[in-house]
């Protein structure tokens, strides 16, 4: 096997499976969460969900990119691509939509008391949280309605001009017209939430600030379980931002070549699937509920090894 397919097959499998193994450790946590405490708060819900719909999205691109990277053909026909690729494009979605959720939940909350608007909304703004989630479900699957018309399994042969070639899949635009107007959509609806999460984020730092400011006299002060959580907020929308970035410099680049270089795709598919891989693992270590339970599951699988280690002893 050539040296580049092979780095690139490992790269993408270590990102898929560590992306897997993060995203599933968060799910485990907060079903532990639901078990002992029978509910989740607003943000542990925001966040449990992210997990879930970016295990998803590895699930859907990462799993058959791996396969297609180390030789695999033929892994989906034609309804299996439709699937699929529809599948990947409401998560991917939906990822950049559940952290711009977070990002604007989370300075909603924090921010102080204002006028009756204010009040109303930051009262209410909990049992939104499922409703807000359903309604971007709804949304996201109705703006990827034409990807599973586009989705074909590859034909042998070369690959027709205005076609992403996924390499287990092929997405057909069939002209310039509809490539293009495919990702003006796309684009258009990532920009509009990564621009929402930014100035809220900027939003959320600027209240940081004025907060450190006024507790710099006080010695040794703790911040808050809200201040912890607003900083955890914006450090996931920074680490989306800069990917989301870098994904879509190719994206647009792509958007003008009729012609795209394997190596061009490849690197894209390798930025687009980062944050799901990462985030995960922000998550956990910087949530401290999420990050003991996890503790207290590593601690109960070791515990059955002591107690028959202290028998043996015993006997």
């Amino acid at each position: 096997m050539d040296l580049c397919v092979t780095i690139k097959g490992v790269s993408i499998l270590l990102q898929t499976g560590l992306g897997i193994l993060g995203n599933t450790l968060v799910l485990l946590a907060y079903t532990q969460v639901v078990y002992s405490e029978c509910r989740l708060q607003p943000v542990d819900i925001i966040l449990c969900h992210l997990a879930f719909v970016d295990l998803m999205l590895l699930f859907t691109r990462g799993v058959p990119q791996t396969m297609t990277a180390f030789g695999l053909r033929d892994l989906l026909n034609d309804p299996g691509c439709k699937v699929v690729i529809y599948a990947y494009r409401v998560t991917r979605a939906l990822s950049v939509c559940i952290t711009c959720m977070l990002s604007v939940f989370q300075a909603v909350t924090i921010a102080p008391a204002g006028g009756p608007c204010l009040s109303w909304l930051k009262a209410r703004l909990p049992r939104l949280i499922l409703h807000t989630i359903a309604g971007l479900w709804l949304f996201n699957m109705t703006v990827c309605f034409a990807a599973p018309f586009l989705s074909i399994a590859p034909r042998n042969g070369t690959v027709p001009a205005f076609t992403l070639n996924l390499g287990f899949c092929h997405v057909d635009f069939r002209d310039r017209l509809s490539y293009k107007i495919n990702g003006v959509i796309v684009s258009t609806r990532d920009f509009a939430f990564v621009g929402l999460m930014l100035w809220s984020s900027g939003y959320i730092l600027l209240l940081l600030h004025r907060h450190s400011r006024q507790v710099r006299s006080i010695r040794r002060s703790n911040p808050g379980a809200e201040t912890r959580a607003a900083k955890t907020v914006v450090t996931l929308v920074v680490l989306y931002a800069v990917f989301f970035g870098i994904d879509n410099m190719i994206w647009i680049y792509m958007l003008t070549v009729d012609k795209v270089s394997p190596v061009v795709a490849d690197t894209r598919i390798f930025f687009s699937s980062c944050y799901a891989s990462l985030s995960p693992f922000f998550i956990i270590s910087s949530n401290k509920k999420v990050k003991s339970k996890l503790v207290c599951v590593a601690a109960d699988q070791e515990q059955p090894s002591v107690d028959t280690q202290d028998s043996n002893d015993k006997t």
